[in-house]
């Protein structure tokens, strides 16, 4: 099966996730944080790191429930920023 490739709006987002959770573990260690949120440390890095940028919705509400966000928290902060489109005149 071949994989879409991602667009750059969806690698923004990837990018903008690993952020949030790398500071909502704010020096908690890596392995505590997966282990509690029932994923491997690998698959936490790779999220973290951009590596991994779409990762499951079960995953991403593990991760919140285990490092204290709220769903919205991460909605909000995650989310595509939108275009800005020059109005025609």
């Amino acid at each position: 099966m071949v994989r879409t490739p991602l667009t750059p709006e969806e690698r923004l987002r990837g990018e903008r996730l690993g952020l949030l959770l790398r500071q909502a573990r704010a020096g908690r260690s890596m392995a505590a944080i997966a282990a509690h949120a029932g994923i491997s440390a690998e698959t936490l890095r790779k999220i973290e790191t951009g590596r991994a940028p779409t990762p499951a919705f079960f995953t991403v509400a593990a991760l919140a429930g285990a490092l204290g966000l709220s769903m919205d928290e991460l909605l909000v902060s995650c989310a595509a920023v939108p275009e800005v489109v020059p109005l025609a005149g």
